[in-house]
């Protein structure tokens, strides 16, 4: 029985934080949740005083917000399992999708595994031009390394540890997602795409990715294409 680590990180999600722990646990797969505050200034922080009471919660703190790259590097490194997950804590990802985004690991037919929300799952339709930038990035990743992935942007990343933990990821914003998905491709590591379902949050309901992580993201791939 594989044990599956899931990192949370967390920066101002004093709204949500309860929610999306209590539905990680109630999946039933999970080994622990180690929660990555990065430096939270809205309350978060004396929520996450309460739940690390909670056996499988471990808690860690950012004395300073240093971006989600940096956060997810953290749990990441403390993590137990030989699963990770990762999910961000904003409920757009919903801890439902657990088996089937772990089935591929669990039949041996993959390493790495992204939740894809451009396969047919249902979505909520908004952000048109979020989604515009996440094809173009993905195409611009499919054409420098010469795959086929259909959401290389997606939250949803769920790995073996130690398919990983060699390689050295140095992302501190949205740029973990280009810089983990260009080291996985370079390294020809297995990688398998499930459909989910995704429901995106508007600005006004705290969106955090902003035009410029585009870019950000773009010269990330570019970069890794070259360099480690």
């Amino acid at each position: 029985m594989m044990k599956v680590s899931v990192v949370i990180p967390v920066y101002n999600e004093r709204q949500t934080i309860r929610e999306i722990v209590q539905r990680v646990l109630d999946t039933g797969l999970i080994y622990e949740v180690i929660i990555v505050d990065d430096g939270s200034t809205d309350g978060t922080r004396e929520i996450l005083k309460e739940l690390e009471n909670l056996p499988p919660i471990r808690v860690i703190l950012h004395q300073a917000n240093a971006g989600k790259g940096a956060a997810v590097r953290t749990g990441i490194q403390n993590a137990r399992g030989d699963v990770i997950i990762i999910q961000d804590a904003d409920l757009e990802y919903d801890p439902r999708e657990y088996p089937k985004l772990l089935r591929p690991i669990e039949e041996g037919i993959a390493e790495v595994v992204y939740g894809s929300r451009f396969l047919g799952g249902a979505r909520r339709p908004i952000l048109f031009w979020n989604m515009v930038a996440n094809r173009l990035l993905t195409l611009i990743t499919n054409v420098l390394y010469n795959n086929i992935l259909s959401d290389m942007e997606t939250g949803y990343k769920v790995f073996k540890r130690e398919a990983i933990q060699n390689i050295p990821l140095r992302a501190q914003r949205f740029d973990f997602e280009p810089e983990f998905t260009a080291k996985i491709l370079k390294r020809r590591i297995r990688i398998y795409e499930v459909p989910i379902d995704f429901n995106p949050r508007d600005y006004s309901e705290g969106k955090k990715i902003k035009a410029w992580d585009a870019f950000e993201a773009l010269w990330a791939l570019i970069k890794y294409r070259f360099v480690d």
